[in-house]
């Protein structure tokens, strides 16, 4: 006996289409005797699939690079040597080079994250 799969929860959704995908899909809907849903689902989900593979790949190829770097550097001390001389070349053009900024107010963002940090 083969197992029956439940069908897949539903989340309604409002797009808009330009009109021309959007008389594009009516047509395609009329040649191939399916719900336009039905055609949006599919074609959502075979973008979906596409683009994850696509980002899965840049990934791995951003991972390789890291890897490779870490593996040329691994204690850091090129890469940390290039931000003093970044820095050291750049300082002059700073404009806040040697003044302490002081803050207001911290925002949400810095509020919460030193709420985190003070938790500990």
């Amino acid at each position: 006996m083969s197992k029956v799969e439940a069908p897949a929860a539903v989340k309604v959704t409002t797009l808009r289409l330009a009109q021309p995908l959007h008389r594009k899909l009516e047509l395609l809907q009329q040649v191939l005797g399916k719900p336009l849903n039905k055609l949006v689902n599919e074609a959502v989900d075979d973008y979906v699939e596409r683009r994850t593979a696509e980002v899965e790949l840049d990934l791995q190829e951003t991972l390789k690079r890291i890897k490779a770097a870490r593996k040329k550097d691994p204690t850091f001390k090129h890469a940390i040597a290039e931000i003093v001389a970044a820095e050291a070349r750049y300082a002059k053009d700073d404009p806040v080079e040697g003044t302490v900024v002081h803050a207001a107010e911290p925002g949400p963002a810095q509020s919460l994250v030193r709420s985190m940090l003070n938790r500990g």
